[in-house]
């Protein structure tokens, strides 16, 4: 069996002080704020898989689409014997670029979960007998070293994930990714792409509530984690487009005027009846705007695939 390497990247502890910096910067704000990646427990992860199962939520659906279609034109277009996904979280979507990229040496994984990388690691090895599996449990969003793999190397970030950063933070993410990259290698980009408000909100607030359990799920991570006694039910669900930005924000609207203490903090936080915290930013693009990003990072834009529909690309940029 060809080999499973599992690197650390994140002392043991980088998960709890971020959350920690995160929930003490983001509720002393005005207006508050908490990161999106919070979510993602296990529970929370369990919640997503079956917001992409929603007949409103389309762009899990949209970007599998396109990478049937054109993961073949991917893998002639980049040559690529290391693959490197970032955030990637079961792998799943990521199997159709595996069966493409004949010449593939080594699958890097990086993801903040450890458990999740194992199990995934161990099944695509199962599954595919001389893939080398090198996961890095590491935070994409800081400084990240990749391990010494053979080129050309493709980086896929997939999902739309891009998204949940501001525009700032994809600048400085774009030029992470970008000073990763040597000649030849490449950039694989998942944007969900602007359309109508409603298509869009829709999406982000279904008629079953799944999606205002996984907002407020962030409530419960910070109530398990740091003592806090947030009341879920004293929120509610908010999902609006901001027409200005483009882009959804998830927000979770306090019912009533009340305190919310967080002992590990020594910390209590007001809401005023009626205000929002805000969970998550989820911008949606077009395509000049993505070229116009990725040129600024040092990153040429060279192939632009959506769906059938033209809600989702897959960009492909190569060092400019």
């Amino acid at each position: 069996m060809s080999p499973f390497l599992l690197t650390r990247t994140l002392p043991e502890d980088a998960t709890e002080a971020a959350l920690r910096a995160d929930v003490q910067q983001g509720l002393t704000n005005s207006p508050k704020t908490l990161p999106p990646k919070w979510f993602y427990d296990a529970h929370g992860s369990d919640l997503f898989e079956q917001i992409t199962e929603l007949p409103e939520y389309y762009p899990t659906r949209a970007e599998r689409e396109i990478l049937v279609a054109r993961a073949a034109e991917i893998a002639v277009a980049t040559g690529a014997r290391t693959l490197v996904e970032l955030g990637s979280g079961s792998s799943e979507k990521t199997r159709y670029l595996l069966d493409a990229l004949t010449g593939l040496h080594t699958y890097v994984p990086v993801d903040v979960s450890d458990s999740a990388l194992t199990q995934a690691g161990h099944a695509l090895i199962a599954e595919r007998p001389g893939l080398n599996v090198h996961a890095l449990i590491a935070d994409f969003t800081v400084a990240l070293e990749l391990p010494d793999t053979p080129g050309p190397r493709l980086v896929a970030f997939l999902g739309g994930t891009i998204g949940n950063l501001l525009p700032d933070e994809r600048a400085v993410f774009l030029a992470a990714v970008r000073a990763l990259l040597s000649p030849g290698d490449a950039l694989l980009l998942g944007t969900d792409l602007v359309k109508d408000e409603q298509v869009l909100v829709r999406a982000y607030d279904d008629a079953a509530g799944v999606t205002a359990a996984f907002n407020k799920n962030v409530l419960a991570v910070v109530n398990r984690e740091l003592g806090a006694d947030f009341d879920p039910g004293a929120f509610d669900h908010v999902a609006l487009w901001d027409a200005g930005n483009e882009w959804i924000e998830m927000r979770l609207r306090s019912r009533t005027a009340q305190t919310v203490k967080i002992p590990s903090l020594d910390l209590a936080v007001d809401f005023a009846a009626g205000e929002e915290l805000r969970t998550e930013v989820s911008a949606k693009f077009r395509k000049e705007g993505v070229r116009a990003e990725l040129a600024s990072a040092g990153l040429e834009l060279s192939h632009w695939w959506t769906d059938g529909e033209g809600r989702f690309a897959l960009s492909l940029s190569t060092v400019g």
